[in-house]
């Protein structure tokens, strides 16, 4: 009897369960309203992009509302002036992770969305831009939808994270996968020391087929494609910068590089190129300068260009002796020709001996050099 009463019990709390559960189930109420109002930016303003310095451009509206006061998420959606915004070219979340009536978005990202447009860089055309408020699976366009004008800047709106050079031309010659990595030095720009010879050469985002190709036209104006840049005439020895921001390529022209000292205010040896970013002075005699307090031993270097001469030294201004110090006591940065300052010390051995000196400008390592006495 007890076994029938417990399974009794057992039916009753079932049912109570079952009735309680069925009661509290109740549909979602999914409506929204669609945002009515787009505050900013205005409709057809115009916008001068300037990516790498300017400010991020606010794009404001009118709350949506829902009937049970729920959650709802924004995203602002970009299309061509001929869109319906049932396919935008880009959409991008409200600021909050979208709870926000309101969306900072930078001008890379607008430059890129220009371009998703179909609007050329160094070139106007308009988008336009309206804004989808969404609950749980249901998304409601705004009523209003802003035209803007943009003018985008010469460059790429998307910039490479990385850059080789291979060709025929290179050090490395037209086997893409021993293309020449470049120096990333700031997003969209690349640096590179190295030589060229008669032959040809492109730019990639990858030493591989797969990757986006550019090439530098006979204006230094850097474009997508695989159309190569031509070299011709003797070997020379370049510093070569490629900036994807303003589309830009620049190439100097380096012919040495000078052992300056700095009491007798002269390059006391020349240092010549070798390859592989590398350039070196084989064998250089030092006579450290006789003051009356004693004989000085400092030195930088000079790269002598075809645009003049550039100072290269230490990021100290005045330096110990180098017995004992951390390899970016070595380290080469651009510093002033001022006679004393910035400079490095020889090892006092060197003194009346001759010595080797190795500078290198190798793009996966920081700009350094090597004395070795002989």
């Amino acid at each position: 009897m007890n076994k029938i009463i417990k399974l009794l019990n057992l039916i009753v709390v079932a049912a109570c369960v079952f009735t309680s559960c069925k009661k509290d189930v109740r549909a979602l109420n999914l409506n929204v309203t669609a945002v009515s109002n787009l505050s900013a930016p205005a409709d057809n303003s115009d916008i001068k992009l300037e990516p790498i310095t300017g400010a991020n451009i606010i794009f404001q509206w009118s709350a949506a509302s829902t009937p049970d006061s729920g959650v709802v998420l924004y995203e602002v959606a970009f299309d061509k002036t001929d869109g319906d915004f049932s396919n935008p070219v880009f959409k991008i979340l409200s600021d909050g992770s979208g709870l926000q009536t309101q969306a900072s978005i930078s001008q890379k990202d607008l430059n890129k969305i220009a371009a998703l447009a179909g609007i050329a860089s160094s070139s106007s055309g308009k988008i336009k831009w309206a804004v989808l408020a969404t609950k749980a699976t249901n998304a409601v366009l705004s009523t209003q939808s802003n035209t803007l004008q943009i003018e985008r800047p010469a460059g790429f709106a998307e910039l490479p994270d990385s850059l080789y050079i291979t060709g025929t031309a290179t050090e490395s010659g037209g086997d893409i996968t021993k293309a020449i990595p470049l120096r990333k030095t700031a997003d969209g720009t690349f640096e590179l020391y190295t030589s060229l010879k008669a032959g040809n050469y492109i730019l990639t985002d990858k030493p591989n087929e797969s990757g986006t190709e550019y090439f530098v036209d006979a204006n230094n104006i850097i474009r997508e494609g695989n159309t190569p840049a031509t070299i011709s005439g003797d070997t020379k020895v370049y510093r070569l910068n490629y900036d994807f921001n303003i589309a830009s390529a620049k190439q100097t022209v380096i012919d040495s590089i000078g052992l300056y000292m700095s009491a007798y205010n002269t390059s006391i040896g020349t240092l010549n190129y070798v390859g592989n970013s590398t350039w070196e002075a084989a064998n250089v005699h030092v006579e450290f300068y006789p003051f009356d307090w004693g004989r000085d031993e400092r030195y930088k270097f000079i790269l002598h260009t075809e645009s003049g001469d550039e100072y290269w030294g230490s990021t100290n201004a005045n330096n110990n002796p180098p017995a004992g110090q951390p390899e970016s006591y070595f380290y080469l940065v651009p510093v002033t020709n001022a006679q004393w300052d910035n400079t490095y010390k020889f090892d006092p051995s060197a003194d009346m001996h001759n010595v080797k000196v190795d500078v290198f400008f190798k793009a996966d390592a920081p700009y350094t050099h090597v004395v070795t006495v002989l």
